[in-house]
């Protein structure tokens, strides 16, 4: 019989009773233990996804490098491969940017294009584009606006990136990264008369120096700023809905890709100007202008004071006051008086100054007037309907002015012949024009016609002017450097800072990178008043600077300021700049001429990978095989100087001593009466 056995059930309300019993006083603990279990689950859960997800994704891929999304900053990031080095890091602006473009790709079938959309915000496209030349590569980035109120904003990182290009300044910098500058249309402008506004000669073109190209598309209504030593912005106006467009190309070093990005072959040919101003040495008339029998006086007195100082050769420049106050008093001049006024400045030759403004009290607005002609030969307003056209009036030197409408082909024509008949009357032999730069409508805060948009007046007027022949001097340059035109540099304080001498260099350097290498530099001291006027050492530094520039212009005659020994080097620096620098300035331009290459190179020219290079901005080349280091500092007999391209050797053209390139001599010796040059032997 089997024997029955007891289960050991425990009675339900005895269990129950026991679990309370034990479970009471250790509730609280039990609850604490989820939620740390909970917690720790959590935070595993979020460190795998870290680990697992890259902090940057790529979102365009190419061969030689690609275009990331850095998910912490919300930043585009361009790197070059293989080794996947950082080009440009681009924080985008005005589209949530905390979140990732990626997975959502809109042009996934498409291996050459990235496409997203910030819904009611902003469309990016990603493109990988045709090269600009063999060894580069170029991604188009374009953002469209999905509402009138989104301001798009890309600004480009200046953490390990040196910038160049751009705007001219105020205070010029070598590189961009030391400017400032608040957001404003970039378009060119009269320091003179906006000091915080942009300079005469600029481009939509920046150049890092991790080897990359920034072009902004020419149609762009654009904004630029600049934060120093953070990031320069490129920005659309504020409820225009215009796209932002701009080419990024990549090359091999900072070198490489200015040759083959910012030199595009398939460019408009170049053209030099009249050779024969760069060994002339340039004295600007100060002298009585009120009228024109003191004016010829005070011409004849200066080219008689330039004979007797050994200095009879060259061009006697005269302002456009005094051009205006010789062409009323010739203006039916008869044969006699036009072979009294060729011989003015005889054995020099005379230039002439002449700007597309008008003043309203002038006899030649008030004649346009009487003859109906006012209305298609100076910019209008817009008219209301049924109205009549109305000139847009600006300011022009104190005067309230009409300005010449460059839309009109009659008004040009009539322009162009004029300045002829006016160089012919005076026997000028060169014509240089103020005023090219600027937008009238802009200033005014009225929308200008398509045509006339951005720098248009700028580039419509120069292009006609360039007809005049290659004795043309321009005052501003945008868009216009493959023209036979000299440009007229911006004046610069008489005094040792950045807004005078030490912001010759970085101009000298800006310049001749946007492709203007024929330029005319500010006169010898300085031509706006500063601190150190009339100073003989600041007179005797800037002199040996521009006697390795294109021209060397005068406003003091060096008898003036300072003493004959200031004169004989005056004497001395200009035999030179005719014996020693004008054949270099032949050779290189026509290298400019083929290739595009600058005449006037910075030194990471030959050493585009040396960082130290990139921020050296008191010394030059001239095309590759001359150096000048001169001295910018206020009683300084003494200073670094750096050699580039390693491997080179470099001879001191005053020493004949030699030195490896790509190393650095400390101290070296330069007093007031010299200047380091160093010639590239090999």
């Amino acid at each position: 019989m089997p024997l029955s056995r007891h289960t050991g059930q425990i009675p339900e309300s005895n269990w129950t009773l026991g679990f309370r019993e034990m479970t009471e006083p250790w509730k609280g603990a039990v609850g604490c233990l989820g939620v740390a279990v909970f917690f720790a689950m959590t935070i595993g859960i979020i460190s795998w996804q870290a680990l697992e997800q890259s902090p940057e994704e790529w979102v365009l891929r190419g061969r030689a490098g690609g275009m990331l999304w850095e998910r912490r900053r919300g930043a585009l990031v361009l790197r070059a491969l293989p080794a996947g080095r950082a080009v440009a890091a681009i924080a985008v602006g005005g589209v949530p940017a905390a979140e990732p473009p990626p997975p959502r790709d809109h042009c996934w079938h498409d291996g050459g294009q990235f496409c997203y959309s910030w819904e009611e915000d902003a469309e990016l496209r990603l493109s990988l584009e045709p090269p600009a030349a063999p060894g580069t590569e170029c991604y188009g980035v374009r953002w469209t606006p999905l509402r009138p109120d989104v301001t798009l904003k890309d600004c480009f990182s200046m953490a390990n990136v040196s910038w160049y290009g751009g705007p001219s300044i105020r205070a010029q910098r070598w590189p961009l990264n030391g400017a400032e500058s608040p957001a404003q249309p970039f378009v060119s402008g009269d320091l003179g008369t906006n000091p915080d506004g942009f300079g005469p000669v600029l481009d939509r073109y920046f150049l890092g120096s991790t080897g990359v190209t920034v072009t902004v598309a020419p149609d762009v209504p654009l904004l630029l700023s600049l934060e120093s030593h953070r990031h320069f912005c490129l920005e659309t106006p504020a409820g225009r809905a215009e796209p932002l467009r701009y080419l990024l190309c990549i090359g091999t070093d900072v070198a490489a890709a200015h040759r083959h990005g910012g030199n595009p072959p398939a460019g408009p040919v170049r053209a030099r100007p009249d050779t024969a101003l760069l060994g002339s040495p340039m004295w600007r008339y100060h002298g009585p202008e009120g009228s024109a029998a003191k004016i010829k006086r005070g011409l004849r007195s200066l080219v008689r004071r330039l004979k007797r100082h050994g200095l009879q050769e060259g061009v006697v420049a005269l302002g456009e006051r005094g051009t205006a106050i010789l062409a009323a008093a010739e203006h039916v001049p008869s044969e006699r008086r036009k072979r009294q006024d060729l011989a003015l400045v005889e054995p020099l030759r005379l230039s002439i100054t002449l700007s597309p403004y008008a003043s309203i009290t002038s006899p030649l607005f008030l004649q346009s007037l009487h003859r109906g002609e006012a209305a298609g030969y100076w910019l209008s307003r817009q008219p209301r309907p049924g109205g009549s056209t109305i000139p847009l009036l600006t300011t022009w030197k104190g005067q309230l002015c009409a300005r010449l409408n460059v839309t009109s082909e009659a008004a040009l024509a009539w322009y162009l012949a004029r300045a002829r008949r006016l160089r012919q009357a005076l026997g000028a032999t060169y014509v240089a024009f103020e005023g090219v730069e600027g937008n009238s409508f802009l200033e005014q805060d009225v929308l200008p016609p398509a045509e006339l948009a951005g720098d248009g007046y700028t580039r419509v007027l120069a292009a006609a002017l360039a007809t005049l022949g290659n004795g043309t001097v321009v005052s501003a340059g945008a868009g216009s450097s493959h023209l036979p035109l000299f440009v007229q540099m911006s004046p610069l304080r008489s005094d040792w800072s950045h807004a005078g001498l030490k912001g010759l260099i970085p101009s000298v350097l800006h310049y001749s990178l946007l492709g203007y290498n024929f330029f005319i530099p500010d006169t010898v001291g300085g031509s706006l008043a500063g601190d150190s006027a009339g100073d003989p050492e600041l007179f005797v530094r800037w002199l040996q600077i521009v006697t390795f520039l294109p021209v060397m212009a005068f406003g003091s005659p060096p008898w003036l300021c300072c003493d004959s020994w200031v004169l004989n080097l005056t004497r001395q620096c200009i035999q030179r700049h005719r014996d020693f620098v004008l054949p270099l300035l032949l050779k290189y331009s026509e290298e400019w001429q083929s290739l595009g290459h600058p005449i006037f190179r910075p030194a990471w020219w030959l050493s585009p990978t040396d960082p130290t290079a990139f921020t050296i901005e008191d010394e030059f080349l001239i095309g590759d095989e001359v150096l000048v280091a001169p001295i910018t500092e206020k009683g300084q007999t003494w200073r670094d100087v750096f050699l580039p391209g390693e491997g080179h050797l470099w001879l001191d053209t005053s020493s004949a001593r030699v030195f490896d390139g790509g190393t650095i001599l400390r101290n070296y010796s330069a007093s007031l009466a010299e200047v380091p040059v160093f010639v590239k032997t090999s």
